[in-house]
């Protein structure tokens, strides 16, 4: 499998990474040999980044990747995990909050150390509830982090490029943090192309143009829009029953529904099917480090490592791709 750069971390990433989120379900809702085969079965295939976090299953997720690695005697694979603050933290508490969260992070994966920290919450240029002052997290955030990675519990520090636009832009121009975890799929490309007018979600002004000047390395989220870009609303029993967008349309059904429009490029031979195109899309992108798939079943996951396997998407199928999206 292709491995890429993960920014100015030097690390070297697969390029289809494993989420281990709750949308896809597996590693919070599986059994623990399906999960076990599942993480076993990703190493084979060539991925070597795993991507968790507290949110996930309230602790399950890092429990079970935990164990699922040490049952393969802790094979060498990058990990990054995340911490949510919790809403409306009081100044002054934050690195407190961050350091207990990695701690018990740390105690489920069964590790001394991750390669990779990162926020959760979301950024904008005022903090309200769970979303942070992109001020706080320049300070007291990114201090907080440091420390962490002075104590050698984290070595490397990220954001997830999730919330207003300008305020993502501040952050990530500051170079304060080594990767951001941004939306990037066909339904919304404007991390890294300009939008086009009949486009639904948000407008991520080429944020990718700014991550590569930053040497960030970049982890790619929603690249299949939480499954609505399989063109089907049906989900399976252990993914969520129910997904919002993130970025894209205004509900998951909307989200389907535009996605069946790209079945051209598939009837055109450019790709064997919806979720193939999808995936090809993402990775055509050069700034994408590493891009993350959650799935409920490992049969899920052979089908993504193929869809990677086939490469980039040639640059007349991209930009048709992009104009079946909008319409």
């Amino acid at each position: 499998m292709e491995r890429r750069r993960l920014g100015r971390t030097e690390l070297m990433t697969s390029v289809l990474g494993y989420g281990c989120g709750a949308v896809g379900g597996l590693m919070v809702r599986g059994t623990a040999a399906e999960q076990e085969r599942a993480i076993a079965r990703a190493i084979e295939l060539g991925i070597n980044y795993f991507d968790t976090a507290p949110l996930y299953g309230d602790g399950e997720s890092e429990r079970n990747l935990g164990r699922a690695l040490a049952a393969l005697r802790h094979p060498d694979v990058v990990i990054g995990t995340k911490s949510r603050l919790p809403a409306d933290t009081a100044p002054g508490r934050i690195g407190e909050l961050l350091t207990a969260s990695l701690d018990d992070s740390l105690r489920r994966l069964g590790r001394d150390h991750v390669d990779l920290f990162q926020l959760h919450n979301s950024i904008a240029a005022a903090g309200t509830g769970s979303t942070l002052a992109a001020d706080v997290v320049l300070d007291e955030v990114r201090h907080a982090f440091e420390r962490l990675r002075q104590q050698g519990k984290a070595r490397f520090i990220g954001i997830t490029a999730v919330g207003e636009t300008a305020a993502l832009h501040r952050v990530v121009d500051a170079r304060a943090f080594d990767t951001a975890q941004v939306v990037y799929n066909v339904l919304n490309p404007t991390a890294g192309g300009p939008p086009l007018d009949s486009m639904p979600g948000q407008d991520y002004d080429r944020l990718l143009d700014r991550t590569r000047q930053a040497d960030m390395g970049v982890i790619g989220i929603r690249a299949l829009a939480g499954g609505a870009l399989s063109g089907s609303e049906a989900r399976h029993p252990v993914g969520l029953p129910t997904v919002e967008p993130i970025g894209s349309g205004p509900s998951y059904a909307a989200d389907a529904a535009r996605a069946r429009r790209l079945e051209a490029l598939v009837k055109e031979g450019h790709a064997a099917g919806l979720i193939e195109a999808a995936l090809r899309f993402v990775i055509s992108h050069a700034a994408i480090s590493t891009m993350l798939v959650g799935t409920s079943t490992i049969e899920e996951l052979e089908i993504a490592a193929r869809a990677v396997a086939a490469g980039r998407l040639p640059p007349a199928a991209l930009a048709q791709a992009r104009a079946l999206a909008a319409g």
